[in-house]
């Protein structure tokens, strides 16, 4: 009986040692856990980054449409400005009875203001193509928010300093002896009303470039 009892107590010695806790698998899992979220974050990133990126290319395009759009009616502007005028039926040997664009040096300044517009655009317009080209590109659409800064303000001082003058020439004042030559000239002043709205819907479409820039510089 105690051979057989020492017998047991070697083979109870010699029992291999019990299993380690599962805190190997745990710490395992904890990892793999990390490396996954790891993932998740840089494709969460990597999404977010292509979004902007088609953002940034999306207002871009839109920043094209619009710089068309006020080229050309900035062109009409011009175009219809610059050759408005009427000679009146009645004239006497002397002197005959003519008006011209060019007779109001507010008109002039007109013509001239919505024909620099059009020349902006077309320079502008490769700066325009850079920033879809490169979307994160900021010295490019820095630039262009200044100058359409810059041409909301000449649009509109020549548009709404001819609006006061074809006003006076509708309306005419009798205080300053302004006669209403609208009366007469009623051809001539159809013509400039319809480029003084011309005009006006240029500093508008170069209004939402302002704000189109601003929001393509806002987005990173």
């Amino acid at each position: 009986m105690a051979i057989s009892s020492d017998a047991k107590g070697k083979a109870v010695e010699r029992a291999p040692p019990p299993p380690p806790p599962p805190v190997v698998v745990t710490t395992k899992a904890t990892k793999i856990g990390n490396i996954t979220t790891k993932a998740t974050k840089i494709r969460t990133t990597k999404a977010t980054k292509i979004r902007n990126i088609r953002g940034k290319k999306g207002l871009a395009i839109i920043d094209i449409v619009l710089r068309l759009g006020a080229g050309s009616a900035a062109l009409a502007a011009s175009y219809i400005a610059g050759n408005t005028e009427q000679i009146l039926p009645f004239f006497t040997q002397f002197f005959q009875f003519h008006a011209q664009y060019n007779d109001l040096p507010t008109f002039t300044f007109f013509v001239a203001a919505n024909a620099v517009a059009v020349g902006y655009i077309a320079i502008s317009l490769p700066f325009s193509i850079v920033c879809i080209v490169r979307p994160h590109a900021i010295g490019p659409r820095l630039l262009l928010v200044f100058l359409d800064t810059v041409m909301v303000a000449l649009v509109m001082s020549a548009a709404g300093a001819s609006t006061a003058i074809l006003y006076l020439a509708h309306n005419g004042n009798l205080n300053s002896n302004w006669l209403a030559i609208c009366m007469q000239y009623t051809d001539f002043c159809q013509a400039l009303s319809g480029a003084l709205v011309a005009s006006f819907v240029a500093a508008v479409f170069f209004m939402l470039l302002v704000v189109n820039s601003t929001f393509a510089l806002k987005r990173k």
